[in-house]
């Protein structure tokens, strides 16, 4: 679908959602499901300061805090945690908590950032970084043509999958560990009651 024809945006978080997990994304932004755990509200605590509208100067380096962020040609709505304008070259900086998880996750989140940064500024965002409050270490992050291809696939991946409106199975596995949805999830029960279901079937194959 051409992108002047995308009534409803989705969200920029819609895209890390589905990248760590299809089914979270669908429980998130087609159920509406959000529940809270010890990391989603460790988060929130370190959003706070970001979380207000504020422009900064540092060192002569201008720094906006919650920008709001948009892409026309993407169609995806967002909200920045802080950019920096380095001689008016845009640098996000997406603040994180709670473990680590693998790189391609936030990379992904940051980089649809970035693309939606060089739309409303007409400015290249080659980098930018995430932020790690445990560590208090910045993590830089390049914004290359494979991760920019990443961003557009993901993109159409949760546009076909909000439009579907169903909710993949769970995974279940080492993901589900720290998830703040694990009780509305249920992957363990759900999962079982698929492998249940199969052990019938085969059984019912195997009898006729």
């Amino acid at each position: 679908m051409p992108a002047n024809e995308i009534d409803d945006p989705i969200m920029i978080s819609a895209l890390e959602h589905y990248s760590y997990c299809p089914r979270q994304c669908a429980l998130i932004h087609v159920e509406q499901t959000f529940d809270e755990n010890l990391y989603t509200l460790r988060g929130q605590a370190v959003h706070n300061r970001v979380d207000e509208v504020k422009t900064d100067y540092q060192e002569g380096i201008r720094i906006e805090r919650a920008l709001p962020l948009w892409s026309q040609h993407l169609g995806l709505i967002g909200k920045a945690d802080v950019v920096e304008f380095h001689d008016e070259i845009p640098y996000p900086v997406e603040y994180k908590h709670g473990p680590r998880r693998k790189k391609e996750h936030d990379d992904l989140q940051l980089c649809a950032q970035a693309m939606c940064l060089e739309e409303m500024t007409g400015q290249a965002v080659p980098k930018g970084a995430i932020f790690h409050h445990s560590s208090r270490r910045r993590r830089e992050v390049v914004f290359s043509q494979e991760l920019r291809r990443l961003v557009t696939d993901t993109v159409q991946a949760v546009r076909d999958l909000l439009a579907s409106k169903t909710t993949p199975p769970p995974v279940n596995d080492k993901r589900c560990t720290h998830c703040s949805l694990l009780e509305s999830c249920m992957p363990s029960a759900v999962a079982e009651q698929g492998r249940s279901s199969a052990a019938q079937k085969t059984l019912f194959q195997t009898t006729e």
